[in-house]
């Protein structure tokens, strides 16, 4: 793994105690997360944590309740996706939205496609898909022409991630990208992760598996019931440490001062 040391300090997303409630139920308790520019950060935490809330209020999906939203240091208000993706976030969640009976360069413009006059400027499409591709070093796709569905899930999860930093994104956040894949494929995805990192984007990474943290993050991000129990530097703690904070909201000094059931700290 090759942390970022020489990129521009400060967070280019900044989540400030924020609060998120559907109905009588709240399910982010003040919550600061951090992104920064050059660094996968692995958001982690178990089945309910909130780890889909925070992406969500990130993206604009679910307004926050309360709490402040910084983006490069400025305050900003995001009241729906568009204003996400307008700052450059960019989220691929876990069903990719890809459309199978259409091509690489048909999904990767789907809903943006660029037209000279009243027609589709398909050789433009074409060239900056293929451009976008190769410049993220990816070499399993054979054709920018093929169809979805005769995809792999590795190429799948390839073309969707590609589809994300096409629009000139700061920031992409992945929902579990390597979870229905092989080993092999699982390798590819990683080290395109830790290209995107290294080309100077912010990179959010949502994953279970403590291996594939541990292989590509520069920072980890650890939600225990609706709290940021800790966001600490991967060299910094260890696998067992991390399963500590993700299981009872801390290990030895590190995370919550105390949790009790409801997840407080005491």
């Amino acid at each position: 793994m090759t942390a970022s040391e020489n990129q521009v300090p400060g967070p280019v997303i900044e989540l400030r105690g924020i609060d998120k409630s559907f109905g009588p139920v709240q399910v982010l308790h003040g919550v600061d997360f951090e992104a920064h520019v050059g660094e996968v950060t692995a958001l982690v935490g178990d089945n309910g944590a909130g780890k889909s809330t925070l992406v969500k209020c990130i993206g604009g999906i679910h307004p926050i309740d309360a709490g402040d939203y910084l983006f490069e240091g400025r305050p900003v208000h995001v009241g729906g996706p568009r204003d996400a993706a307008d700052l450059g976030v960019e989220i691929v969640y876990q069903d990719l939205a890809l459309a199978d009976n259409l091509d690489i360069v048909q999904n990767m413009f789907l809903g943006r496609e660029k037209k000279s006059g009243i027609v589709l400027d398909e050789y433009t499409m074409e060239e900056l898909a293929a451009e976008t591709l190769a410049g993220l070093s990816v070499r399993t796709v054979k054709s920018v022409r093929q169809q979805v569905s005769s995809l792999s899930g590795g190429q799948r999860q390839t073309v969707a991630i590609a589809k994300a930093v096409l629009w000139n994104s700061k920031v992409v956040i992945l929902d579990e990208p390597t979870a229905a894949l092989g080993v092999a494929q699982t390798q590819q995805v990683l080290e395109l992760v830790r290209r995107l990192a290294d080309k100077g984007l912010a990179v959010v990474l949502i994953s279970h598996n403590m291996n594939d943290v541990f292989a590509v993050s520069d920072r980890i991000a650890a939600l225990y019931l609706g709290r940021m129990a800790a966001q600490v530097k991967t060299r910094d703690v260890t696998h067992a440490q991390v399963v500590e904070l993700i299981t009872a909201g801390r290990s030895g000094d590190l995370g919550l001062q105390q949790a009790n059931g409801n997840g407080a700290k005491a």
